[in-house]
Formats: C-alpha cells, sequence, structure tokens
C-alpha cells in the first residue's frame, strides 16, 4: 500500500462552500446521537467544520 497522498480527489479550500443552516443543524442532531459523550460530540463537530465555532467566523 502506498503512502503517498493522492490528489487526484483533493478538493481546494476555496471550492468548498458551506452548508446551509439546516443541514448543519441535522448533522449536528446525528453526531450528537451518536457520539459517546459531550468531549467527543465537540471534536467530531469541530473536524466537521460544523461546531458552535464555525458559526463566529
Amino acid at each position: 500500500m502506498s503512502t503517498k497522498p493522492t490528489t487526484e480527489n483533493d478538493i481546494a479550500d476555496e471550492e468548498l462552500e458551506p452548508v446551509a443552516d439546516e443541514t448543519a443543524r441535522q448533522a449536528q442532531r446525528v453526531v450528537a446521537a451518536y457520539a459517546t459523550d459531550a468531549d467527543e460530540c465537540r471534536m467530531l463537530l469541530s473536524m466537521l467544520g460544523i461546531g458552535p465555532s464555525a458559526k463566529n467566523d
């Protein structure tokens, strides 16, 4: 298995668009339902870019 990162499927930051508020709220609910605790929930939401602090950016 190669350890080289592939660039053919990479997306440039400028190509990313923010998700709609309702979509983010739905995703937050799903993450919260499956997270084992509040810390894991915060971490996963942050990783997905839909955490509470993402709104302040």
